[in-house]
């Protein structure tokens, strides 16, 4: 049995958690395999928004197991948080019994954060425009071989370790002028949540996975962020530091690519980024405006507006390259409903010669975003029940996405809540 792969094509809020909670059923396994509680998959459970950020999707579906792999790092308090409140939603959800954490994982410390804020408000560094929750530090010091994993936990030399850790990084920052509470209080509710993790199944998650894979079972790994944000194939410096891309689920997973099936790439049908960096295809003023609140277009864990702009075909064509999607799930198709046109990028102009492809090292201010419009749709798409009721100018626009990217579109999504989505029986 092969593992299948979900990741989102864009700069990250394409709806990956209401298509991976959609699918989730016809899995036995749902693994994370990238980044940390930086990032949000929002999923309507029993009719409220639910914002998973470090929790696997696979949550909500009592027959299947979730992973924590070892490629994403782990703020204790954070994933108990994450954990108490959905046992408070809904106590039957079982999460401890369901639920496996890699300890291979490093662990966010809680200094890391106060790193974080100090980077993005001090002028002698780069404005990325994190989240703040120390995800960068934390793959900092795991590169620099200096931080701790989750099974560490179990180390009788850990709370000396960490002790030692916090008060080295707490004079740092107390250099640095940050405001901080006392270092006993941090160690102390740190510790409170590292009791926690040892309530929770911790284990060899690679040894997991694989051993399910040759049993047969189904996987689904689950990429946290998307591609343009990947630390290596994303627009460096403004990414997140962790593989985002398909390949990461084998690193972060420990499954081999040979045993890798489908991938599934989730885009919108426009285009949106948090932060800073370039984005060709921007809108600006009024219409910005308009689509952003029509689209809800605020972060999820944030609540930061989110810039928005058309739908960018070369990025979707590289981002669909360096992953290798063999299937395409398109999100947000009804938020462009009732204009006369919708434009989309088919190439860029740079210093007078067309680019078909996005590169991460071009310029914004050289590059000129080209566009073809399309004829308008109309409609309430949360009444579409079957393939033959979509728009036939949306259809049009849809085929003209999978002919420019060389990807089917298998799925598109028709509103907001968790069963509105809808299978192309044509693909």
């Amino acid at each position: 049995m092969s593992m299948d792969i979900l990741v989102g094509l864009q700069w990250g809020d394409e709806g990956k958690g209401k298509f991976i909670d959609h699918i989730c059923s016809q899995y036995d396994i749902v693994a994370r395999f990238n980044g940390g509680a930086n990032a949000g998959h929002s999923i309507y459970y029993n009719g409220e928004k639910v914002t998973l950020k470090l929790l696997p999707s696979g949550v909500f579906y009592p027959n299947t197991m979730n992973v924590i792999g070892t490629g994403v790092v782990v703020n204790p308090i954070q994933l108990q948080q994450e954990i108490e409140q959905l046992m408070a939603l809904d106590a039957t959800l079982a999460l401890p019994k369901r639920l496996l954490l890699s300890a291979k994982a490093h662990l966010v410390l809680p200094t890391y954060a106060y790193f974080d804020q100090f980077y993005e408000a001090h002028p002698d560094y780069r404005t990325i425009g994190t989240t703040k929750n120390g995800i960068a530090p934390a793959y900092a010091a795991k590169i620099l071989r200096q931080n701790l994993r989750v099974g560490d936990i179990y180390s009788a030399q850990f709370t000396s370790e960490l002790q030692a850790i916090l008060a080295r990084q707490y004079r740092e920052l107390e250099q640095f002028q940050c405001d901080l509470p006392p270092l006993k209080e941090m160690e102390a509710a740190y510790m409170d949540g590292i009791a926690f993790l040892k309530t929770l199944l911790i284990t060899d998650t690679e040894l997991y996975v694989n051993q399910a894979l040759n049993e047969g079972k189904k996987v689904l790994a689950e990429g946290a962020q998307a591609t343009m944000l990947d630390i290596d194939h994303g627009t460096y410096p403004y990414v997140t530091s962790s593989s985002t891309v398909a390949g990461g689920a084998c690193t972060g997973l420990g499954v081999s690519p040979k045993k890798i099936g489908e991938i599934f790439g989730v885009t919108k049908a426009y285009t949106t980024r948090v932060g800073e960096g370039i984005f060709p295809t921007e809108l600006a003023g009024a219409e910005a405006e308009q689509l952003r609140n029509k689209g809800g277009e605020f972060g999820s864990n944030t609540k930061r507006p989110r810039r928005v702009g058309w739908l960018d075909l070369p990025a979707l064509k590289y981002a669909c390259m360096v992953n290798g999607v063999t299937q395409l799930i398109v999100t947000k198709g009804d938020i462009l409903s009732d204009r006369e046109e919708v434009p989309v990028c088919t190439h860029y102009e740079v210093e007078g010669k067309q680019q078909a492809y996005f590169s991460v090292h071009q310029d914004e201010e050289t590059t000129q975003a080209i566009y073809q419009s399309f004829e308008g749709w109309t409609g309430d798409f949360t009444q579409i029940k079957a393939e033959n009721q979509v728009p036939l100018a949306y259809k049009a626009y849809l085929n003209f996405i999978a002919d420019t990217v060389s990807v089917p579109v298998t799925y598109l999504s028709t509103g907001p809540q968790r069963e509105e989505i809808l299978k192309l029986k044509g693909n």
